[in-house]
């Protein structure tokens, strides 16, 4: 069943003369439980397309149905709900509040919800130690590294257990074995059913995703399905039909070019003035000892 159904989604930006395309009549069906990644180059609409199904923004035309609910007929207070039970977002910055400690952090989305101070700071210390970082959290944001600023991040967006997380570069700011844990808490969300939208620019994250979408100025121009642990099949088809070009490649193109150049004798060298003149002195003594 389809969680998430854009018909026809545009957004535009500006008036007039200065109106800007960010969307053109995208047409998206998002399953539960899927794992698509997202890509594209800057500016080619990602973004905007997550705060529109994140609720953070509306289409300036088309429909979105979220749940099989029109979200153009929710009210402000029924969108502030359902980002806030049903949607985790997870941002390339983090955005944890530096004064508040770890566990706070996480806890945080429960103090919206009402729930007690007591058992929000018990769900915040099981959830963190679900992703590992029980012992670090009384730590500041400051005393974290970058993949445990994430992974804090990550678990403040599932505190409510919601059906959609929406990561847009979460690995952005990260080493490789940072990106690869915050990669794998996700693909360890998505086994237990969540569904996950990730946009990213790295081509070996498709790895964890069911189906990659392609975007270009403001369109999805191609979609891909693809196969846990497997490339999409357009990076695969370009990893493994590139050639790799060795010392010994470069040496023998040197020497089939030599080859290929006709021997041609060297032009007779121009002597200098100097050259000349020692020329003939040695010229006249050889002269007078004949």
């Amino acid at each position: 069943m389809a969680i998430i159904e854009l018909h026809d989604v545009s957004k535009l930006y500006g008036f007039g003369d200065a109106t800007a395309l960010a969307l053109d009549e995208i047409n998206l069906d998002v399953l539960e439980g899927e794992f698509i990644a997202i890509m594209g180059p800057s500016g080619s609409g990602k973004s905007t397309l997550m705060n529109i199904i994140g609720l953070l923004d509306r289409p300036t035309y088309g429909s979105y149905m979220l749940s099989n609910r029109s979200v153009a007929k929710l009210r402000p207070n029924q969108r502030a709900r359902i980002r806030r039970d049903k949607i985790g977002f997870v941002f390339q910055s983090y955005n944890l509040l530096p004064k508040l400690t770890v566990i706070d952090n996480v806890a945080l989305p429960l103090a919206y919800r009402g729930v007690s101070p007591v058992r929000r700071l018990k769900l915040a210390n099981t959830m963190l130690d679900r992703i590992g970082l029980a012992e670090r959290q009384y730590f500041m944001p400051r005393q974290l590294s970058g993949g445990q600023a994430q992974s804090v991040a990550i678990a403040r967006a599932l505190i409510n257990n919601p059906a959609i997380i929406i990561a847009d570069e979460p690995t952005g700011n990260l080493d490789s074995d940072s990106s690869l844990l915050i990669m794998e808490l996700l693909s360890e969300i998505h086994n237990m059913g969540t569904t996950i939208l990730l946009v990213t620019h790295n081509a070996e994250l498709t790895r964890y995703a069911t189906r990659v979408l392609f975007m270009s100025d403001g369109a999805i121009v191609h979609e891909e399905f693809t196969n846990l642990g497997e490339l999409a099949p357009s990076f695969r088809r370009s990893t493994y039909t590139l050639t790799v070009k060795t010392e010994d490649d470069d040496l023998a193109g040197v020497s089939a070019l030599m080859k290929a150049i006709p021997a041609v004798e060297a032009p007779p060298q121009k002597r200098t003035t100097k050259q000349s003149n020692h020329w003939r002195k040695k010229t006249k003594t050889n002269r007078r000892r004949s």
